[in-house]
């Protein structure tokens, strides 16, 4: 069983993220594991060859671009591991949240 994301922990993420978005160097590895694992998003073998790959693509335009495959809408409650995947769901509607109201 998946245990869900602290509210600590998503925090993290989500500010990860945004910095990220704004400079890729910032990413580190709690964004970047993050990151690999949502849709859309190949792990480029580590966290330096993700960074090397958005030096020259843009974070933020993937991960509007990849809205909806990242809402975990094929889990409903009672299903093992819901709670896991809507912590997962959370972080992305923050991390969207915060690059809409930039």
């Amino acid at each position: 069983m998946l245990i869900p994301l602290t509210n600590r922990q998503q925090k993290l993420i989500v500010n990860n993220v945004l910095r990220a978005c704004q400079d890729i160097t910032k990413l580190n590895s709690t964004g970047y594991n993050y990151l690999y694992l949502a849709s859309g998003f190949i792990a480029h073998y580590n966290l330096q060859g993700f960074i090397d790959y958005y030096s020259s693509v843009d974070l933020k335009e993937d991960i509007l671009k990849f809205e909806s495959w990242n809402m975990w809408t094929n889990f409903h409650p009672g299903q093992e591991n819901y709670e896991y995947y809507m912590s997962e769901k959370a972080v992305y509607q923050a991390i969207l949240e915060g690059l809409k109201n930039e």
